[in-house]
């Protein structure tokens, strides 16, 4: 922009533009279960081959003549296990609730036992969750295709910067809207950060695109406020909005249910009233599910029949057990909110007893800076009590108190008043759980917060610090009393999550305490226990790909074994390159991640810019992870590199390209040779570690190029 007298020049001008490289998309799971990946010295974990044990620590071993870390396990009877970190993917955490869970006996039958009736379980889960899925896949849906210039203007209308991750989710859905098969996506999205926009857009999109929507929140107060968004939101558009809930008077329900019957009402936002049997739609297109958590399974069943062939769209903060889980196995779309909004401030959380002096301070200090309270309580006969120490203790702050047991219009009327600000503190039950966007609210307190689950807590805590105020959260336990350990965990959990976006991390908390329940039936008894939480999440994601490479006539998925490779060579993270050992742990982790030999070349740019030019050992390291890779697709279980030769075994005993393979020992001469048992023989002496690890590297490559060949 420039003028006679003026030059202006924006960043990108003077910086010239930015390159933005495109990451790969990781697994949806990865986002959420990255704190359950942490270990502490004392955890329970679980190898895949000798179960259930209990982590010790890094220690660093002798191989030959070079040290080796590996990771200490401790079995029954104190028996130990050294696990090297180049195979530590044959390791998982067993889950928060290792009360009274027994070590496994190393080398005893118990476990194989354990693992394969379990695998049988989940085969038969496996394949009824992918009938499930197939039935929908075969159904077409409506192709809804935005409208451009009208969705533009729409678009313009959102009063706020979208976030990156908002952007991303919202081109999702659309796109899912365009493809002629009825869409099943769940968003997760923390408290406040950008749900209800989404939902806007894909209803704008399924309306103007002459289907109706069905918008359906847990509670009548929730579904209000949804109402009252929309109706600003699409204000002057040629779409009509019903509503239907108990706090709408008959004669417009009437009007409603009839409107939607005869094609003249575009979107009905209510609760599970709009899941009534007599309800009758035209055209139904879209149907919008907020917060899910809250509806009981018998509302769930009757969504699915609601949703044969319609485009389903779920929201939550934090999925409930089974739903994460679905979402993790592949068998939902599943899109993640992660991004808080610019400005946002995560809620400090006090996990406390019941003090007095400390809940009038933290009401006042509310009072005194403008803003406003909730004062939430378990059951409404805990109510008096409260509403006698406002009284008594804080006659300075006016309340007024809200509970589910008033008439609807009662209810109506203080909810207003409270958001118009005639009133400092809302004392209610948990009618506020769900959805209630008050900014000017930054206190909330929480009596008897043991009664409360997990995600409730939760989603209490979400109705507070939603502008760009500090808000406080005060959970309060009775002083004299020991809670329960569930509850106490509960707490911790929650004291601990304060982190902006940590709802997912909440929710795999969750599964972990609570287990996922079965997946395809209104039974809640999980299998979790029996082998840990991401063993039994990563059989059963096996046990899908299975189920379907058997369902499509292709050959199944082979893996589940990590190659052991034997070098005398020093192998490491040392501790003077990264003294941490929580760390040096979570880089050993994210090695044994890595897929592709480039993965490995990104990794040691990030380590040389973190840490420092990249030792030996560590070098090694990375090296024997290329060697891993190749050994993979080979399909050889061990590679042992001696003193007079190298030996090579193979996966169950079969090489992939037994034709190919005779061939390069043939190529290879009397280096090599392929003995009766399927074991490969490379009679070539390397004589240091650098040559030891260069020459496997070459013999790693060679066979996985010849495995590439047989495919």
């Amino acid at each position: 922009y420039t003028t006679p007298d003026l030059v202006v020049l924006s960043e990108q001008d003077m910086l010239g533009d930015r390159l933005v490289r495109r990451q790969k998309r990781r697994k949806s799971a990865d986002a959420f279960l990255a704190e359950l990946a942490a270990l502490t010295p004392g955890d329970l974990v679980v190898h895949q081959d000798h179960g259930i044990g209990r982590y010790d620590g890094l220690i660093s071993i002798p191989v030959g003549n070079s040290p080796h870390d590996c990771v200490a396990l401790t079995y029954s009877g104190g028996d130990k296990l050294y696990v090297p970190v180049e195979n530590i993917d044959v390791l998982s955490r067993y889950g928060s609730d290792s009360e009274h869970v027994a070590l496994d006996k190393l080398g005893g039958e118990a476990w194989q036992r354990r693992k394969s009736k379990l695998k049988e379980r989940i085969r038969a889960i496996a394949g009824e969750l992918l009938k499930t899925a197939a039935e929908r896949a075969l159904r077409s849906g409506s192709v809804i295709e935005v409208d451009g210039p009208a969705y533009a203007s729409f678009v313009d209308r959102f009063p706020y910067e979208e976030t990156e991750d908002q952007l991303r989710v919202i081109e999702e859905v659309l796109q899912d809207l365009s493809v002629g098969k009825p869409m099943d996506r769940l968003v997760c999205g923390d408290v406040g950060f950008g749900k209800t926009e989404v939902a806007m857009r894909a209803a704008f999109a399924a309306a103007m695109a002459g289907l109706q929507v069905a918008v359906i929140a847990p509670t009548t107060l929730l579904a209000r406020q949804h109402y009252a968004n929309f109706a600003e939101r699409f204000r002057d558009l040629p779409l009509k909005l019903g509503r239907l809930s108990r706090l709408v008077p008959a004669a417009e329900a009437t009007q409603t249910r009839e409107g939607l019957a005869d094609g003249t009402v575009d979107i009905v936002i209510g609760t599970h009233a709009v899941l009534a049997k007599s309800l009758q739609f035209k055209r139904l297109g879209l149907v919008i599910v907020d917060e899910e958590q809250r509806f009981g399974v018998n509302h769930k069943e009757q969504l699915k029949a609601l949703k044969t062939d319609v485009h389903m769209l779920t929201l939550t903060a934090t999925p409930i057990p089974r739903t994460l889980q679905m979402a993790m196995s592949g068998l939902r779309e599943l899109s993640v909110i992660q991004t808080p909004p610019v400005d946002r401030l995560a809620v400090r959380t006090y996990v406390m007893p019941w003090d007095p002096v400390v809940l009038r301070e933290a009401l006042l200090r509310e009072h005194y800076r403008g803003g406003q309270s909730f004062f939430v309580v378990p059951r409404i006969t805990d109510l008096t009590e409260i509403e006698e120490f406002l009284r008594t203790e804080i006659p300075e702050v006016k309340y007024v108190t809200a509970h589910g047991q008033m008439s609807p219009t009662q209810v109506e009327e203080r909810m207003s008043a409270f958001y118009e600000k005639r009133y400092d503190v809302l004392l209610s039950t948990t009618i506020v759980e769900s959805g209630l966007d008050i900014p000017s609210a930054n206190t909330l307190i929480i009596h008897r917060a043991d009664r409360f689950g997990l995600a409730q807590l939760y989603q209490l805590r979400g109705r507070v610090g939603r502008s760009k105020t500090r808000a406080y959260a005060y959970l309060t336990h009775e002083p004299n009393r020991v809670l329960t350990e569930t509850a106490e965990k509960r707490l911790k959990v929650l004291g601990d999550l304060d982190s902006l976006g940590a709802g997912f991390q909440l929710a795999s908390h969750d599964l972990d305490i609570r287990g996922a329940g079965n997946l395809v039936g209104d039974e809640q008894s999980g299998h979790i226990k029996e082998v840990g939480f991401e063993l039994y999440q990563s059989m059963l994601e096996e046990a899908i790909l299975e189920a379907r490479a058997g369902a499509h006539g292709l050959a199944k998925p082979r893996g589940g074994f990590s190659p052991q490779i034997t070098i005398d060579a020093p192998i490491l993270i040392p501790d003077d390159y990264v003294p941490d050992l929580s760390v040096r742990m979570a880089l050993y982790r994210r090695l044994n991640d890595l897929e592709e030999g480039q993965d490995v070349e990104g990794f040691a740019a990030e380590m040389t810019d973190r840490f420092g030019p990249i030792p030996e050992p560590t070098q090694n390291l990375l090296k024997l992870i290329q060697i891993k890779q190749n050994a993979l697709i080979a399909q050889v279980a061990k590679i042992e590199v001696g003193a007079r030769g190298t030996l090579v075994s193979f996966h169950q005993d079969t090489p992939p390209n037994v034709a190919g393979l005779l061939a390069y020992v043939d190529k290879l001469g009397q280096t090599a040779k392929l003995r009766p048992d399927s074991k490969l023989v490379i009679n070539r002496v390397w004589g240091d570690p650098a040559a030891r690890l260069n020459g496997c590297l070459q013999l790693s490559r060679g066979l996985a190029n010849l495995a590439r060949k047989s495919n």
